[in-house]
């Protein structure tokens, strides 16, 4: 029985021995998941940050571009603002250039040509354009202007008043500019505002490029 004893005793102690080591296993290989599974999740944490990131970005990104499509806006706004408010100044200037090497002739017979009023004002200068104004009809009204190629042409054609042209004594003068929103003297205002609501010209002497078709004249 003391042998037999003395066995169970070292048995016992050897059984909790192995169980000592089999906790102990249980309990490393326990934290070892528990580290696996919080690896995972600050992997899965990262993983989505990294998406909202990206997303944070593009929009920044896009409220840049917009930012920057305004300033353009603005400047070509700005830029059509500053054309549009100048264009209508040169556009004067440049008629006002023509009405100086231009000169207004009435008391112009009906069956008078363009080409006639370019043969009777030739000595004068370089005729560019001859404009007889007609009505809505295409009928003549009585009255012509004629444009020269050099501006002291003007003085000499003003030598021809009371000159005259198919029996007619005609009345030459200085073209003069017409002013928006005033009304200008004589036929030759008449005529203009005419001209271009209900009226217009009838052929038209081009020195560089034949006749006109019927409309405005200037």
């Amino acid at each position: 029985r003391g042998r037999a004893g003395i066995m169970a005793a070292v048995e016992d102690e050897v059984n909790e021995l192995l169980d000592e080591d089999y906790e102990e296993e249980e309990e490393e290989e326990q934290k070892q998941e528990e580290a696996k599974d919080e690896g995972a999740a600050a992997k899965g944490d990262e993983e989505a940050a990294a998406p909202e990131d990206e997303l944070e970005a593009m929009k920044a990104t896009l409220k840049g571009m917009e930012e920057e499509e305004a300033k353009l806006r603005d400047m070509q706004a700005q830029v059509e603002k500053e054309m549009g408010g100048g264009a209508a100044r040169p556009d004067a200037a440049a008629k006002e250039e023509v009405d100086n090497r231009s000169v207004y002739v009435g008391q112009v017979d009906y069956a008078v040509t363009p080409e006639q009023l370019q043969s009777h004002f030739a000595s004068c200068g370089t005729v560019n354009r001859v404009t007889i104004m007609t009505d809505r009809f295409n009928n003549p009204k009585g009255f012509a202007y004629i444009e020269f190629l050099e501006p002291d042409a003007v003085q000499h054609a003003v030598l021809l008043n009371d000159s005259e042209l198919n029996g007619r004594k005609l009345k030459v003068s200085p073209k003069r500019t017409n002013v928006p929103g005033m009304r200008a003297g004589r036929g030759r205002g008449r005529g203009r505002g005419r001209g271009r609501g209900r009226g217009g010209y009838r052929g038209g002497y081009r020195g560089r490029g034949g006749y006109r078709g019927y409309g405005s004249p200037y």
